[in-house]
C-alpha cells in the first residue's frame, strides 16, 4: 500500500526505530495521522550512551534523548507512553493496549524492540541489567550507596558487559567479569578474533574470570552472594548481568503473523500489506554481498536504515536503492572494536595491518572465499576504508592485494 493523508499509521515501540521511522516518515511528505505507542514513560531516546557516556558520568542521562519537546511539536505525531501493547488484531490495524483500551490505524509499524535478558537468580530482584533509562538510574543509586572503590561483580564479558566493566573502573569502582565461556566474545566474534582482544581487560587493569559456572545469586543482608557450582561464593554491593538479549514479540502471540526469533518481513520489511516491522523485532532478507540470508540484527545502525526504507516504501511505493552493510561498535578498555558486514563466528578470519602488541589492527572475516565482514581495534579509518570490500562480492585474495586500509 502507499500511504495517504487519510490513513493512521499506529508505531508500537518508542525507541530508536520507532522515533527514525516518524521523523523519516514525515521527511517523505507524509500528512496523515501517527501514534507513537511506548511502554517506558519517556519520550523517545538514545540506548547505546547509557553504558557509553551516561554510566560513565559523561552525560547526564536527560542528554540522551531523541524527540525533544520541539521535536515532537514538528513531527505532529500522538504520544502513547507508559502503555504496553498486548495483542494485535491484523485484520483491523488495531492494537490493544494494557489498560484496556485499543488504538486502530490503517497501518502497523512493529517497533518493540528487545529487553535485558534475565537470568532467574534467586535475588533477581536486586541484579541489575543496563538496557534502559530506569536500569541505568537504578545502577547508579546503587553505587551511590556502595561506595567509590567498592567491588561490583559483571556477569557477561560481552559488549554490553565489557562497557559497564569500562565505566565503573573509569568511576573509582573494581569490576570482576564473570564470564562462562573460555573467553568473552567468543559466541560473537570467533574463537581468533576473541584470543586477540582477550588481553584487553588485564591491559586496562579490570579482573576478568573465564569458565565461570554460576549457581545461584543471592541477597545476605546489605550484600549480593554470588555462588558458584563448586562451592566457591564472591560477595559484593551489587551485580550487573550482560547477558544478552530476548526479542518483545510474546505480545504478538495471538495476531497470525509469522513470527521466529523476530517478526518475518519480506524486501519492504513488510510482514503483511498493513503491518511492517522494523529494528531488533524484525527478522529480515539481507542482501549480502554473499547473497540472501534471513537475519535479525541488533544494531543501531541497521534500525536506522530499516526506519528510513519503510518510510520511502510506504510514501512512494519504491524500494530504496541501498545497499545495507549492517555496523556496530563497542567502547571498552580504552578501545574501539567495530565490525562492518554481519560475519559468522565460524567464518575464516585474517588479521590484514597491525598487531595484537600494537593494540591497533584490521582483520577479515570470509566464507567460501569472499569477504564476509571487517572488524578492526582502534583502527576506525582502517575500518570505513574496507567497507568497499562488502558492496559487492570481493575474494579474500583480491581484498588483500587491493589492501584499502593502507594509510
Amino acid at each position: 500500500m502507499t500511504l495517504s493523508s487519510n490513513d493512521h499509521v499506529v508505531v508500537v515501540g518508542a525507541g530508536l526505530a520507532g522515533w527514525r521511522f516518524v521523523e523519516a516518515l514525515r521527511r517523505e511528505g507524509f500528512t496523515g495521522a501517527i501514534t507513537l505507542v511506548g511502554e517506558e514513560p519517556f519520550a523517545p531516546y538514545d540506548r547505546p550512551p547509557l553504558s557509553k557516556n551516561v554510566l560513565v558520568g559523561k552525560w547526564d542521562v536527560e542528554k540522551t534523548t531523541l524527540a525533544t519537546p520541539e521535536k515532537i511539536v514538528a513531527s505532529g505525531v500522538e504520544l502513547r507512553l507508559g502503555q504496553r501493547a498486548t495483542a494485535l488484531d491484523v485484520a483491523t490495524s488495531s492494537v490493544q493496549l494494557a489498560d484496556g483500551s485499543s488504538i486502530a490505524g490503517t497501518f502497523v509499524v512493529i517497533a518493540t524492540g528487545t529487553r535485558a535478558r534475565r537470568l532467574g537468580y534467586s535475588a533477581d530482584d536486586v541484579v541489575h541489567t543496563l538496557r534502559g533509562r530506569r536500569d541505568v538510574e537504578g545502577l547508579n543509586d546503587a553505587l551511590a550507596r556502595a561506595g567509590e572503590g567498592s567491588a561490583v561483580a559483571v556477569i557477561g564479558g560481552g559488549f554490553i558487559g565489557a562497557e559497564v566493566a569500562t565505566a565503573l573502573h573509569a568511576r573509582g569502582f573494581s569490576p570482576v567479569i564473570l564470564e562462562v565461556a573460555e573467553r568473552p566474545l567468543l559466541g560473537v566474534l570467533g574463537p581468533e578474533v576473541a584470543g586477540w582482544l582477550e588481553g584487553l581487560p588485564q591491559d586496562a587493569g579490570i579482573e576478568l574470570r573465564t569458565s565461570q559456572q554460576i549457581a545461584d545469586v543471592v541477597a545476605r543482608d546489605e550484600h549480593v552472594v554470588i555462588r558458584f557450582v563448586d562451592g566457591d561464593e564472591l560477595v559484593v554491593p551489587t551485580v550487573v548481568v550482560g547477558a544478552g538479549a530476548v526479542v518483545n514479540e510474546e505480545w504478538l502471540t495471538s495476531s497470525g503473523l509469522e513470527v521466529d526469533n523476530g517478526v518475518v518481513v519480506d524486501e519492504n520489511l513488510l510482514a503483511t500489506e498493513n503491518v511492517g516491522a522494523i529494528g531488533d523485532v524484525a527478522r529480515f532478507t539481507w542482501q549480502s554481498a554473499l547473497g540472501p540470508q534471513r537475519v535479525r540484527i541488533e544494531h543501531w545502525q541497521v534500525a536506522n536504515d530499516h526506519a528510513a526504507h519503510l518510510a520511502h516504501f510506504l510514501t512512494t511505493g519504491n524500494s530504496l536503492a541501498h545497499t545495507l552493510v549492517p555496523y556496530f561498535w563497542s567502547d571498552q578498555y580504552g578501545k574501539k572494536i567495530q565490525v562492518l558486514g554481519h560475519p559468522s563466528p565460524h567464518d575464516d578470519v585474517v588479521m590484514v595491518s597491525g598487531s595484537i602488541v600494537e593494540g591497533r589492527w584490521v582483520a577479515l572475516y570470509s566464507r567460501a572465499g569472499l569477504v564476509s565482514g571487517v572488524v578492526t581495534l582502534a583502527n576506525p579509518r582502517g575500518l570505513m576504508l574496507s567497507k568497499v570490500l562488502l558492496d559487492e562480492p570481493t575474494s579474500i585474495d583480491d581484498a588483500r592485494s587491493r589492501s584499502p586500509w593502507s594509510p
